[in-house]
């Protein structure tokens, strides 16, 4: 497996205490970068650090929906080093059904974690990747966010309007090497599945030509790219990997 060289970097990953984001700061940390994971799951955070027992992985129980804790635990942070790295990953899918008998309160909560949270930490953690002129952002969007998913109206806007920041933020920071991409992944198997219904999962499975879910290792090598230094010339893109679905 392609090794990237991450030495003397800081990644904070929102969502990091499983899936994706679990997997992409296990290859950052293989790789020699300084990792910081947020997750809302206190006891998962610490099952995953005794577990991976690696003096370069950090964690903190961060809402990314709610900006003065995310403020407060960036100031924290870039009190000890600066921040190289974000990965917007945490995400809610929210369960499955049509936007007129949608709860209100259960399509903002989608949105608020999903759009507000990437806003969020983009808003907290630029101003320091301005500083020092170095920053690569990767915002994990959704398939979901191009095609739009019946009975899933919350979560498709959110990562919509995720698509929509990656490509604004990605043109105000193009005269500087800041790097801000987005990746529209098709459905992997992760516990982001168990939120949705059985028939909703197989029939978001049926549109993928290739005929299977996404493996999470495939998203991660493509992270760790965007990531790296080796991108040193896309920005404000959103990279596709849905199996042949979205072809756009």
């Amino acid at each position: 497996m392609h090794k990237f060289d991450f030495k003397n970097r800081t990644a904070v990953i929102t969502g990091g205490a499983q899936g994706f984001g679990l997997d992409i700061a296990k290859r950052f940390l293989e790789s020699g970068a300084r990792v910081f994971i947020w997750d809302v799951d206190d006891k998962l955070l610490k099952s995953v650090i005794n577990e991976i027992k690696n003096p370069n992985l950090e964690f903190n129980v961060v809402d990314v929906a709610n900006y003065k804790e995310v403020e407060k635990y960036v100031s924290k942070i870039i009190d000890k080093t600066n921040i190289d790295i974000l990965i917007n990953n945490a995400g809610l899918t929210g369960p499955t059904g049509p936007l007129w008998k949608y709860d209100v309160d259960t399509w903002n909560n989608i949105v608020q974690v999903n759009l507000m949270g990437t806003f969020n930490c983009c808003r907290a953690i630029v101003p320091n990747m301005i500083k020092f002129n170095y920053g690569r952002i990767v915002n994990i969007a959704s398939v979901a966010g191009k095609d739009g998913n019946a009975n899933a109206s919350a979560y498709s806007s959110a990562k919509a309007g995720a698509i929509g920041l990656t490509k604004a933020l990605g043109k105000e920071l193009a005269d500087k090497d800041i790097a801000v991409n987005a990746v529209t992944p098709a459905g992997a198997k992760t516990r982001i599945l168990d939120q949705m219904s059985k028939e909703h999962v197989q029939r978001m499975l049926s549109k993928v030509p290739r005929g299977r879910f996404l493996e999470i290792h495939e998203l991660t090598s493509l992270v760790c790219w965007l990531s790296s230094e080796e991108n040193s010339f896309s920005t404000a893109a959103i990279f596709d990997i849905s199996g042949g679905r979205s072809t756009y």
